[in-house]
């Protein structure tokens, strides 16, 4: 299987999310499920199959998390020696040329992507287009609306 890029952040994240799984979700539902077997008949027992269905999702959730942990290629973009350029990782400030509208993004794994806290899929259109370039360099995205002209402003490694 090809390794998935992955921030330093989004790994930290998911290591978190697995050990609250592993340390208090998973006891919390096994306790649940021994609280509603006492109440005797099963077949018929609310608190039980709601137990187990809880049970079922965080096992999921468990193995999805260690399985993407294991294919990640994480990557420190801050030990990087990219001169400048737009790398994996990398936070760049962008202006609209037609509009003059500027934001900031960090093109991040995919499953670590949310426009609404400026995160962006290395396989975005986007970040396609920054990849490799350099700060003043102009840009071109192809977009559903057509084409659109991006200045790079600055490249960080934070």
């Amino acid at each position: 299987m090809n390794k998935v890029p992955l921030t330093v952040t989004g790994a930290n994240k998911l290591r978190t999310e697995l050990d609250e799984l592993k340390t208090v979700v998973r006891p919390r539902i096994i306790q649940a499920i021994s609280d509603a077997r006492e109440h005797g008949d099963l077949k018929e027992n609310a608190e039980y199959h709601a137990a187990r269905e809880q049970q079922s999702f965080a096992e999921g959730r468990i193995a999805e998390i260690e399985s993407k942990l294991s294919n990640a290629n994480i990557i420190d973009v801050t030990k990087t020696d990219a001169n400048g350029k737009v790398i994996f990782g990398a936070t760049v400030e962008i202006e609209d040329i037609e509009s003059g509208k500027v934001v900031t993004y960090q093109i991040v794994g995919e499953d670590e992507a949310d426009i609404k806290q400026g995160r962006i899929s290395v396989g975005s259109p986007i970040a396609r287009a920054l990849i490799g370039k350099e700060a003043e360099d102009v840009v071109i995205v192809k977009a559903p609306g057509g084409n659109i002209e991006y200045e790079i402003l600055s490249v960080e490694y934070i």
